[in-house]
């Protein structure tokens, strides 16, 4: 006699909802640049335009991808913003001011970020400081060493100017498009992988959403936060690379200007794609919406401080939504995990006969 395989249980179906929270950002980036074409019919919808938002917006983009790996692990990174003006003014003094190669002048501060990432990690963790305070102190830390470097003045090279190979870092084109935009999809791309696809992404996950059940299981938590701030530290400083070739001048404050557009970014892409939850392609999403809508604002005339009202109403919106949407990716999960309610007993004679009460 064989027994008949019992049926495997049916796939949980995605709410109707799913796509609209999923794709949500990339219909509002399509709606924004409708609007502002028939709005700017001239001028917004052009490959100047195009070629704008790629360049200018690939800095922005790098640095909120760098934000969004620590916040994987539920920690925020605050020195950033400080770091990048750093690692900037670090390349320019080391071509300018020491006549060190440029390749490995960049290389240096890639080797120094990824050295200020680990040191975040370990105060935070080994530490026991709370991210938000120990990130903004390290920052001014470095914001201080950057004033020390440049004596509250600017790197300005000398009249040859910069190797022509390491401003094209930024300047260059490939396909017609700024080179920049293909750095920034090839780390999304990368960051991908290793958060959708690999052991380590998961694990940073279960650090981030549970840290307990991540010691349960033998998740070294603390080891795990550190590379995410590594990581962090390490895009920072090649963020602070493409700002130098970008800039062409060592300027030490220049990077407080990055740090809010950043964290808009990365929160607000955890509403997209994998609403939820932190990912790469919902912040390269969140920052596409950000580079649209800040130039079709800028291309209407609109004044110098909507720049910072449109990020801070942003950032207000990317968290409150942030918030809603990993609410219900629990609450989705916790439906999906809990047992089926067992059937009511059946009537004894003793109820039958009028006696209520049910047994402990």
């Amino acid at each position: 006699m064989t027994t008949r395989p019992s049926p495997s249980p049916p796939r949980p179906r995605r709410r109707p909802g799913h796509h609209i929270g999923a794709y949500g950002l990339l219909v509002l980036t399509a709606l924004l640049y409708l609007t502002f074409s028939l709005a700017l019919p001239s001028t917004f919808p052009t490959l100047d335009t195009l070629d704008s938002i790629l360049s200018n917006q690939s800095i922005p983009a790098v640095l909120a991808l760098a934000a969004m790996v620590p916040i994987v692990t539920g920690a925020f990174d605050l020195s950033i913003g400080y770091a990048l003006g750093l690692a900037h003014v670090m390349v320019l003094q080391l071509i300018v001011n020491e006549g060190w190669p440029w390749p490995l002048a960049c290389l240096t501060v890639l080797a120094g970020g990824l050295v200020l990432g680990v040191l975040n990690g370990v105060i935070v963790e080994f530490g026991r400081i709370d991210s938000f305070i120990a990130t903004l102190g390290t920052g001014s830390m470095m914001y201080a060493v950057t004033g020390w470097i440049t004596d509250g003045s600017r790197i300005v090279p000398g009249p040859q100017g910069l190797p022509s190979a390491f401003t094209d870092l930024y300047d260059s084109t490939f396909l017609g498009l700024p080179v920049p935009a293909f750095y920034v999809l090839a780390l999304a791309g990368v960051l991908w992988v290793v958060l959708e696809r690999l052991p380590l992404g998961r694990y940073l996950y279960v650090v981030g959403s549970n840290p307990r059940a991540a010691d349960l299981v033998g998740i070294p938590t603390r080891t795990y936060t550190v590379y995410a701030f590594a990581a962090s530290g390490l895009i920072v400083g090649f963020a602070g690379v493409l700002l130098a070739a970008q800039q062409q001048i060592g300027n030490p404050s220049v990077g407080l200007d990055y740090l809010l557009p950043a964290f808009v970014g990365a929160l607000l892409g955890s509403t997209a794609i994998k609403p939820g939850r932190p990912n790469a392609l919902g912040t390269v999403v969140a920052v596409a919406v950000l580079a649209v809508g800040l130039t079709g604002i800028a291309q209407l005339g609109a004044e110098f401080w909507t720049v910072p009202l449109f990020h801070g109403g942003t950032l207000l919106i990317a968290v409150g939504l942030a918030g809603y949407a990993a609410r219900r990716r629990l609450r989705g999960g916790a439906a999906r995990d809990s047992p089926a309610a067992p059937p009511p007993p059946p009537s004894s004679p003793a109820a039958e006969g009028g006696t209520t009460g049910t047994p402990r």
